[in-house]
């Protein structure tokens, strides 16, 4: 059975190959620092659910270290020119835009097909795990389309996949990080705190405080947090389960789904998202470092909004 086991795998090869041109690149001073950052990535993707948790506790603090410690230096990976790509889009033009389209498409196929099929009562693919497998499917199929019609060398997309990688940097693991740090809290506790907090001052009996508590917990935890994956177990756990789903009877996956999306609006309102906020500022080399930010909060706040008049209207009518 295909699940996240296999995808794991693949991800580690992709950093593997990563960290090894990386210390391959002698026009980078600080080669091995990148390559020993994106090794250990590597390593916790294809080791880390073989290991006990000490070990990889102790990879996540060398990752902690190589990349905070100014050991990082972007590569010059050796890709194709301005010049060539431009080259390119005007010989391809709007045939560029299928190997983009195929990812879609694929996974939205892929996750409602492979949850239903089954060979001899067996499923070839994980149905908890059907969107990602096929996610990843897609990819590997929009490579296999884009690499022949754009007469690609085998080493561009991991070069290109490289120089991408160093441009973000130590922003590309914050997801990962921060929704690790999310269940940590809610195995701590946190949850339950900030449901007795919330409970206390709450208006016996009130839906709609509930909903507003809910939703507009989760925009500001996940501004703290810089993520919604690490605000939503700690927001459900102390106000959607007890309040909005027990006591008032809503439905969870309404509920959870509209809350995930209320903390999604504090992802755009946060410089600790700095993989969504702070590192495109850079990339586009805005002089104000928090332009992106401040261009995303009116769309937030009415998002927000929005979310919470959804949500008091849905979730209890289902």
């Amino acid at each position: 059975m295909i699940g996240l086991e296999v995808l794991y795998a693949i991800a580690g090869a992709l950093f593997g190959a990563i960290a090894l041109l990386s210390g391959l690149d002698r026009s980078n001073s600080r080669r091995w620092q990148n390559a020993a950052f994106w090794g250990l990535f590597s390593a916790c993707f294809l080791f880390g659910s073989h290991l006990p948790n000490a070990a990889n506790g102790v990879m996540a603090v060398g990752l902690v270290i190589v990349g905070g410690l100014g050991g990082w230096r972007r590569g010059e990976p050796q890709t194709t020119t301005v010049e060539q790509r431009q080259a390119s889009a005007a010989t391809h033009r709007n045939r560029l835009f299928l190997c983009a389209l195929i990812i879609p498409v694929v996974a939205l196929a892929g996750t409602m097909l492979f949850k239903h099929l089954t060979f001899g009562g067996v499923h070839p693919v994980d149905p908890k795990q059907a969107t990602l497998v096929s996610l990843v499917l897609g990819i590997i199929l929009s490579l296999a389309v884009a690499m022949p019609m754009l007469r690609a060398r085998p080493t561009e997309p991991l070069q290109e996949g490289r120089r991408l990688f160093d441009q973000v940097g130590w922003a590309l693991l914050l997801p990962q990080m921060l929704a690790a740090l999310g269940a940590v809290f809610a195995a701590a506790g946190v949850g339950e705190a900030v449901g007795a907090l919330t409970t206390a001052w709450l208006p016996e009996g009130s839906q709609l405080a509930a909903v507003v508590t809910y939703t507009l917990g989760m925009a500001l935890f996940t501004m703290v947090m810089g993520n919604a994956f690490a605000a939503f177990p700690v927001m459900t756990a102390g106000v959607g389960l007890p309040l909005i789903v027990l006591k008032f009877g809503g439905d969870p996956a309404i509920m959870c789904a509209i809350g995930m999306l209320s903390g999604f609006c504090g992802t755009l309102m946060t410089p600790m998202a700095a993989n969504f906020n702070l590192v495109p500022a850079a990339l586009l080399e805005l002089k104000d470092k928090n332009g992106v930010i401040k261009a995303q909060v009116p769309t937030a706040l009415i998002l927000l909004f929005a979310n919470t008049v959804l949500m008091y209207v849905l979730v209890f009518r289902f």
